[in-house]
């Protein structure tokens, strides 16, 4: 078939490869967000996508909004059999999702209908699910709510961060989505519809979302943490500034810290919870770089009875 693939960030990398890389179909174009300016120049950058079909010769377009005409009549124009899509980041209107005669065909990183929306790893980790995956579907106009083609399953890790988790599901899936472009191609998958049961949604995390409450059991604080690593970062308050947490384990033979208390050691540092103690492990300060927390913590000279939290 020709195809548009239609990503913005890294994590959408993996499946563009693994399209030019089938040999079995044609990705004849690329859609992606608009450059956005990054670094403390603020200069502008293209997306992970882009770049990458840059360098595999392949067209690029970057519509401010997918309605909008130009972009409407080049697709028209390339005609393709259909658009797999992953991670591309904006609401793709009917008049878009008509083009393409197979449709518009997302790898999406859940097990459909369980957390659609904008982060569903994150919030995989931060419910404590323990199998998460991947699915390919039709893309609707409704969020993540079309008929599903494939799915592949992934165990979440003791240790899993959401960053850990997408890269594995971003080259799982990418395999889906190959497998998915063949079946669709040949006639042999069809796309189921998703049950009316089990619809859980993943919105995305804002900064505010990523504050975390010591009075929560550790293990809730533990997943936060996981959850919101590398972005947005889970943070709390020192002395009246931020200070981001990186890495953190639960030690469930502290029980003695009140929520927020803190407990310095030669090489460990503990903090209370609404069950038992999470040690921090690496942490950045505001302004600085990330940090082992014990030497975070000889650097500020940590007085008895001192606490974290607002």
């Amino acid at each position: 078939m020709k195809l548009v693939f239609a990503g913005t960030p890294e994590v959408a990398v993996p499946a563009l490869d693994a399209l030019i890389a089938s040999g079995r179909h044609e990705v004849a174009a690329v859609v992606t967000r608009p450059d956005a300016p990054a670094g403390r120049g603020r200069r502008l950058v293209a997306s992970p996508v882009a770049e990458r079909a840059e360098e595999a010769g392949i067209e690029v377009l970057k519509p401010v909004k997918p309605r909008d005409e130009d972009f409407l009549a080049r697709l028209r124009e390339i005609g393709p059999d259909a658009c797999p899509v992953v991670a591309y980041g904006a609401l793709l209107p009917r008049v878009a999702l008509d083009v393409p005669a197979h449709g518009w065909v997302n790898l999406h990183f859940s097990l459909l209908p369980a957390w659609r929306g904008a982060a569903p790893v994150q919030h995989a980790i931060m419910a404590g699910d323990e199998i998460t995956g991947a699915s390919t579907f039709l893309i609707e106009e409704g969020l993540d709510s079309g008929p599903v083609y494939g799915t592949v399953t992934e165990e979440i890790r003791r240790t899993d961060t959401s960053g850990d988790l997408l890269t594995r599901l971003a080259f799982a899936g990418s395999g889906l989505l190959v497998a998915t472009m063949d079946g669709i191609e040949d006639g042999t998958l069809k796309a189921v519809p998703q049950p009316a049961d089990g619809v859980t949604l993943a919105p995305k995390i804002t900064v505010e979302n990523a504050h975390v409450d010591w009075s929560a059991p550790a293990l809730r604080v533990d997943r936060m943490v996981r959850g919101c690593t590398p972005a947005p970062g889970a943070w709390t308050v020192f002395r009246g500034e931020r200070l981001k947490l990186i890495h953190a384990t639960p030690v469930p033979e502290r029980t003695d810290l009140a929520p927020g208390e803190l407990s310095v050691g030669k090489n460990n540092v503990y903090v209370g919870t609404g069950s038992y103690a999470v040690e921090l492990l690496w942490v950045q300060a505001q302004g600085k770089k990330p940090m082992r927390a014990a030497d975070w913590a000889r650097g500020v000279r940590i007085a008895s009875g001192e606490r974290l939290g607002a």
